[in-house]
């Protein structure tokens, strides 16, 4: 197909591998959002929500740098973090037709059981039986 968007590429076999680790760690990641949330803290613009600085001592809190750290740690394997809330991930990957699309996962399943378009993103989700 020509240019892709990533570097890097799973096989659903490959994916499947990685998910074993990816199942504590996207786990925590819904965990630590919770935890900020309950705190005030915005993860998207790092700030508590209506307040000034980052949160008074100029750091920040200890739940955002290590949902930072768990974030990179994925990002440097290739896994993309969707979803903080939800625990969502998605893994790229090369059809055999040649389109790049994502297999998808969510904290709470099992496997991987669906993959979908980049532009569809997780509402054109589609079982994988159909990849």
């Amino acid at each position: 197909m020509g240019t892709y968007i990533h570097t890097r590429h799973f096989s659903l076999e490959e994916a499947r591998k990685e998910l074993t680790g990816v199942h504590a760690v996207a786990a925590k990641l819904t965990e630590l959002k919770r935890a900020l949330d309950r705190k005030g803290w915005d993860v998207y613009s790092h700030e508590y929500f209506g307040g000034r600085g980052p949160n008074g001592d100029g750091s920040f809190p200890l739940e955002m740098e290590t949902l930072i750290e768990i974030v990179k740690g994925l990002e440097k394997r290739g896994i993309l973090v969707k979803g903080l809330d939800d625990g969502l991930v998605d893994f790229p990957h090369i059809r055999e037709n040649g389109e790049e699309v994502y297999l998808c996962w969510l904290v709470g399943e099992n496997d991987i059981q669906y993959w979908h378009t980049i532009p569809d993103g997780y509402a054109g989700r589609r079982r994988i039986d159909e990849l």
